[in-house]
């Protein structure tokens, strides 16, 4: 099915307080399916409390969602449920005669065909994040969002992990919305990265698949250095 054109969620006038502390501020962002969209910005500036807010897990003070009631959800944390084998924790939430059938699919595309029937604790941390990723997409999720999913994962597994991403998103198609910190990884993935401060989307920049495919091309450079600029990081810094 196509979803060229089909909006993924779009987000109007958006606000969220914590006492006298605004922390997103009249904030409007909209991301289509099959938009992979990465969200930077310093600790606290919202990132996280809007992608709560899109997962429906924090309330808003004002402003519009318009999005799925549902979408899927990657933390930091794999948040599997140790009580139960890889299949049960990708399934759950979703039903029908076909349950297992789908699980065991989505273990597969994840490279963990072999292990429905494991335990959550007989895994490493990248094989945690494998099935919190199949869980997600065994729902065909219109919207995806992803709270650095990655961080906790060594290097080499962190980039292995950001290879299966995109492969699974280009074959999925959901609208993604990346919460991360790191620079790379967002040029790596995305074909649009945002700079949120002061609670509202501050800039943006599209990502060329030249970019997104070679760190080392000039669009990737130059991106690089002007989303550092944008985090208040000095080149001079990073050269020291």
């Amino acid at each position: 099915m196509s979803h060229a054109n089909e909006q993924a969620v779009a987000v109007r006038g958006l606000k969220r307080a914590y006492g006298q502390r605004t922390v997103i501020n009249s904030l409007d962002l909209t991301i289509q399916r099959g938009e992979f969209v990465a969200l930077l910005g310093e600790s606290g500036c919202g990132k996280t409390t809007l992608l709560r807010a899109l997962a429906g897990l924090d309330a808003v003070d004002a402003g519009h969602i318009d999005g799925p009631a549902r979408p899927a959800v990657v933390f930091q944390e794999h948040r599997l449920l140790p009580w139960d084998p890889l299949w049960r924790n990708v399934a759950l939430g979703i039903s029908g005669s076909d349950v297992r059938a789908r699980a065991e699919a989505a273990l597969a595309e994840v490279g963990l065909a072999d292990r429905a029937d494991d335990w959550p604790r007989n895994l490493s941390g990248g094989q945690a994040q494998r099935v919190a990723l199949a869980r997600a997409l065994v729902q065909e999720p219109r919207l995806l969002l992803l709270d650095e999913p990655f961080a906790a994962l060594d290097a080499l597994t962190r980039i292995r992990m950001q290879g299966l991403v995109k492969q699974l998103v280009a074959h999925h198609r959901p609208g993604v919305l990346l919460v991360t910190h790191d620079v790379d990884e967002a040029i790596t993935l995305a074909d649009r990265a945002l700079v949120m401060r002061n609670g509202a989307i501050a800039a943006q920049y599209s990502v060329s698949a030249a970019a997104r495919q070679h760190r080392s091309h000039p669009d990737a450079i130059a991106l690089r250095d002007t989303l550092l600029a944008e985090l208040g990081v000095a080149n001079e810094a990073l050269a020291a």
